[in-house]
């Protein structure tokens, strides 16, 4: 299958740690207490994502195609 390559997104979280997204994987959400936490968790819940996707026969996504971009405007209260 050969490497695959996902964005993750960390949100530092009130209470503190960082919760992870990937955007390209409906569903795939993490935790951690750290940053290292935080990505070594994602890279646990990718894999078994993946894993899951394989055992039930359906098509691993990837991030070719995708583009991305970041929005920024002034919002009015």
């Amino acid at each position: 299958m050969g490497l695959l390559s996902y964005k993750i997104l960390l949100r530092k979280e009130p209470e503190g740690g960082y919760t992870v997204i990937v955007p390209s994987l409906p569903g795939c959400i993490t935790y951690g207490k750290t940053i290292e936490e935080a990505i070594s968790m994602a890279k646990e819940a990718i894999e078994l994502y993946i894993e899951s996707l394989i055992e039930h026969g359906d098509e691993i996504p990837t991030e070719e195609g995708l583009l991305e971009y970041t929005l920024t405007f002034e919002a009015h209260a």
